[in-house]
């Protein structure tokens, strides 16, 4: 007699194990390359977003605080007077070790930017 319920258990035992697999997959396959290098992850760094005078458009600079040239990603959001109008800009480039670089400017499409709502940046080794 088959009980209400029984074969989705089976079901879900099944795949419990297959997920107990990849991850032995993975970690076997991690140890054997070396453990997840710091060179594969994004550290955070410090950024500024600036509305320049006009506030029609914003300047977006990063610091690259380590000491090797770096790939780097910066992300500014900004607010303006119309609802729901934030305007952002995501922009990526090497910098220099050690070096505070302009990453890009954000241009304003027709209204005035009004205050900094999100800023993020990270570089890590290319």
């Amino acid at each position: 007699m088959l009980v209400s319920g029984s074969r989705p258990c089976y079901r879900l035992a099944r795949s419990n194990n297959g997920r107990v697999m990849r991850k032995q997959i993975l970690m076997f396959m991690m140890i054997m390359t070396g453990s997840p290098s710091s060179a594969v992850y994004a550290e955070p760094v410090p950024i500024a977003c600036t509305i320049l005078p006009g506030e029609q458009s914003a300047s977006v600079s990063l610091t690259n605080p380590f000491n090797y040239t770096a790939s780097c990603q910066a992300n500014c959001k900004f607010s303006t007077a119309v609802y729901d109008d934030n305007p952002q800009i995501i922009c990526a480039k090497p910098v220099p070790a050690g070096k505070q670089i302009e990453m890009c400017i954000l241009k304003a499409a027709g209204n005035k930017l009004v205050k900094l709502v999100e800023a993020t940046g990270d570089c890590r080794k290319p």
